[in-house]
């Protein structure tokens, strides 16, 4: 009977043996299958054909350099055309107003800055705006005084002035957001497989869009600092940095207010994320003391100015939107004149409560996704734990892998659909909130570059739905030239489907292309009717509003199939 029990013990842990072997094989196995990375979706692309001589790890650094060099020339030859209110007094545009609020905030105490003269260009941007007029206006004034002196620099146009606004802009993207654009894309090339070669083609294409070039370097504005600290907000969460990606997030809302559009699903998303009550204190009190931080100038006076910060930045009594935009009240409003069957205060209560019941319920549906299950106890057998223990990390590393890119995948879709949300259906919506979600939207190339046709259709017609305000600035060329050679670059065989791939996506993506050709050749060949100056822009508007709801819906089922 010994003999038998040590025969029969020899075979149990040879079958033991071979079950492990077989386990750890596979693991290695199912590992090596899930490392490789993708093959190149621009080969035979012009992007690639100019770039690929800087493949070779010891070349990428230069090909790097000129992506930063060929960003901030394309910036510089759009800085050359038009600008918002160029020659068009009293009021001029947002050329007039940045470099307002930088003559206000350098020869004003605090206490005045949210007062002073609101009926010209008062302040209606949160405090780290007034701070950045401030440094930009301390700088600018140090170098020529007559460009920010108090009243008498009002609507100053001069040469110099203009060369030195347009320097602030870019240097204000390549310290804010050019950065974290590259380590982003570094970060998440990494996680999702892509080649260096890829990484650096994705960097340059976002960098390259033209509705941020056009919008603040062309039109004028300082949208890429807002973006920018979205974006390392962005950095910290794939990380897991809550903390810091909290205070990144602050200072984009800090910036501009516009930054609510991802604040829902930020709150989610880190809700999700929180593990113990030691997370929920250190988060909360990194939001507190940031928006601290960023109001301690105001603390001496803060019974008269917070309440008047908040009323400028919060613009309730404007309206539901401002000029045309291509979202759901301004594009129905051809129907239903809404502001004739509701007050303005009704209307804010209904734009709130549309954008909360679309959003809610996928930010919960994200939220339970993302929520890590409990592990149960005890439910392991001695086998199991034997061969989880020989498997190693390759196993555990390859299951954990999969869930982190989940769990980004789930992040980048959340923040973009929350975003296209908020542009649809909120209120006071400007024609150039796009870009809030358009930046996510990009980013979604960095971890599916296969839908880059229906990405960078979304944003073509991001840059479409702009057209109207850059013919007004001046911008019509800058505008078909960056849009015609950004896609030229990506290669048209990937930015337009063919005929021989026939879907619904793909015939609805023509359709766009070809009505927005359309709407162009009507544009430049007629003038709009005495009787309906703002149809050309109402039909702009109802051919970008009604891609950017099919781009909604794809979000939706996206996140569903997460």
């Amino acid at each position: 009977m010994g003999k038998a029990k040590k025969k029969s013990d020899k075979q149990e842990k040879s079958t033991q043996s071979g079950f492990v072997q077989k386990a750890t094989a596979g693991a290695a196995t199912s590992s090596a299958a899930a490392s490789p990375q993708l093959k190149s979706i621009f080969i035979n692309s012009p992007v690639y054909d100019l770039l690929h001589y800087f493949e070779k790890a010891p070349d990428q650094w230069a090909a790097r350099y000129i992506l930063i060099l060929s960003s901030i020339i394309l910036r510089t030859v759009v800085g050359l055309g038009g600008h918002s209110g160029y020659r068009k007094p009293p009021m001029h545009g947002d050329f007039e107003a940045q470099r307002h609020w930088m003559e206000l905030t350098i020869n004003l105490p605090t206490s005045e800055w949210y007062f002073f003269d609101l009926q010209y260009w008062g302040l209606d941007y949160p405090p780290l705006t007034a701070y950045h007029s401030w440094v930009l206006g301390k700088i600018g004034s140090f170098l020529n005084p007559i460009w920010f002196a108090l009243n008498s620099s009002r609507g100053l146009e001069t040469n110099d002035l203009k060369f030195y606004m347009r320097i602030t802009s870019i240097v204000s993207e390549l310290v804010c957001y050019i950065p974290g654009i590259l380590i982003l894309a570094n970060i998440l090339g990494k996680k999702f497989n892509l080649t260096r070669m890829d990484q650096i083609i994705f960097a340059l294409i976002i960098l390259i869009q033209p509705h941020l070039v056009l919008i603040d370097h062309g039109h004028f504005q300082y949208n890429s600092v807002m973006l920018g600290c979205f974006v390392y907000a962005i950095i910290e969460l794939v990380q897991n940095h809550l903390v810091m990606a909290s205070v990144w997030f602050v200072s984009c809302i800090n910036f501009k207010q516009m930054g609510l559009y991802y604040s829902v699903f930020i709150f989610f998303y880190i809700l999700s994320q929180l593990r113990n009550i030691r997370d929920l204190i250190s988060v909360g009190l990194s939001v507190i003391v940031t928006q601290f931080i960023y109001l301690l100038p105001f603390v001496s006076h803060w019974k008269t100015t917070l309440p008047q910060i908040v009323y400028r930045i919060f613009p309730f009594n404007r309206g539901l939107f401002e000029d045309k935009v291509a979202n759901f009240w301004c594009t129905t409003n051809v129907l239903v004149k809404y502001r004739d069957l509701v007050s303005s205060s009704q209307l804010s209560r209904l734009a709130l409560g549309a954008t909360l019941i679309f959003i809610i319920p996928i930010n919960i549906y994200i939220f339970y996704k993302l929520k890590k299950p409990t592990s149960t106890a005890g439910s392991e057998t001695a086998t199991d734990r034997k061969v989880v223990s020989v498997k190693g990390d390759s196993y555990s590393n390859s299951k954990s892998n999969d869930s982190d890119k989940k769990r980004v995948s789930a992040m980048l879709y959340g923040f973009a659909f929350n975003a296209l949300s908020f542009y649809l259906f909120s209120y006071q919506v400007h024609e150039k909130s796009i870009l809030l979600p358009l930046c996510p939207m990009l980013l979604l190339l960095l971890i599916n570059p296969r839908d880059i046709t229906f990405i960078q259709w979304v944003n073509n017609v991001g840059t479409f739905s702009l057209y109207p305000l850059l013919k007004k600035d001046d911008l019509v060329l800058q505008y078909f030239v960056t849009s015609i050679l950004l896609n030229w670059l990506i290669g048209f065989r990937l930015v337009i489907p063919t005929l021989r791939e026939l879907s619904a996506s793909n015939l609805m993506i023509l359709a766009t292309y070809v009505a927005m050709i359309f709407y162009h050749v009507v544009d430049f060949a007629f003038d709009p009717p005495v009787k309906y100056p703002d149809l050309w822009v109402v039909l702009n508007i109802a051919i970008s509003f009604a891609a950017f709801g099919c781009a909604w819906l794809w979000l939706i089922l996206k996140i569903i199939r997460l």
